[in-house]
């Protein structure tokens, strides 16, 4: 058994994989604590030999310290061997969060120009070519952050909350910034496949992240909905540098 955890700007995910790759418990949190991971490694069938911890912020030291003494652990850092190449120009600057959404992109449709898209604290796109070869993509800001914009730069917009919609037409200031941001995203990741596509040919299209569920209707393009490419990578992050230690 492999643990994974993913430490993110506004969740930290946990998932257990079995020998197959599958994930047989999974766990979302705004902050992972030490019982917690107490019960999580007590309750597979099978042991869990390894774990990854990969954190887009601050480590914590005391929950890294206390897995260390209890599992083989790797840190993902810029030092880990990757199965794929990174082309980055300022690879120093990238988040563990976006080379492992990369690798587990790759790793889910080898041989394919694929796009990943998350749609989370920002709304990133990861690129990587047919030979394992990861170029970059784009950052804009997620769903919350335009809700919040509108909120804090202007004087009477109210702050909305993420919710389902069914109309084209706001016709409350609610409804109004609800269809305007999650058609506005809906309409700019249509606007970014139909870009890639024209550029690299046969594109696959992945889409994961938080507030994918309230986009996923609204897009017109074909896409695949991965369930996490970012832990499938750092399970195969984690099985390339745990073997080789």
């Amino acid at each position: 058994m492999n643990l994974v955890i993913d430490i993110g700007n506004t969740l930290q995910k946990l998932a257990v994989f079995n020998d197959k790759e599958e994930i047989v418990q999974w766990m979302q949190k705004d902050r992972l604590t030490i019982p917690m991971l107490e019960e999580v490694l007590s309750f597979p069938p099978h042991p869990i030999d390894s774990a990854i911890v990969s954190s887009v912020g601050k480590d914590d030291e005391e929950l890294l310290h206390w897995l260390e003494e209890r599992v083989k652990l790797v840190r993902f850092t810029h030092d880990c061997r990757l199965p794929i190449t990174i082309r980055y120009a300022t690879p120093e600057t990238l988040g563990s969060d976006r080379i492992a959404n990369a690798v587990g992109a790759h790793a889910l449709c080898p041989d394919n120009n694929v796009l990943s898209i998350m749609a989370g604290t920002c709304l990133v796109a990861d690129f990587v070519s047919p030979d394992g070869s990861y170029w970059g993509g784009r950052i804009a800001p997620g769903m919350r952050m335009r809700f919040q914009a509108l909120s804090q730069f202007t004087a009477k917009l109210p702050l909305v909350e993420p919710k389902p919609i069914h109309c084209m037409v706001g016709d409350t200031t609610e409804s109004s910034i609800l269809t305007g941001v999650i058609h506005g995203m809906a309409n700019e990741i249509d606007g970014m496949i139909e870009q890639y596509s024209g550029w690299y040919p046969s594109l696959k299209v992945l889409f994961s992240g938080g507030d994918s569920p309230l986009l996923l209707n609204f897009i017109k393009k074909r896409i695949f909905a991965a369930q996490n490419p970012v832990l499938f990578g750092l399970l195969k992050i984690l099985k390339l540098n745990a073997s080789e230690e």
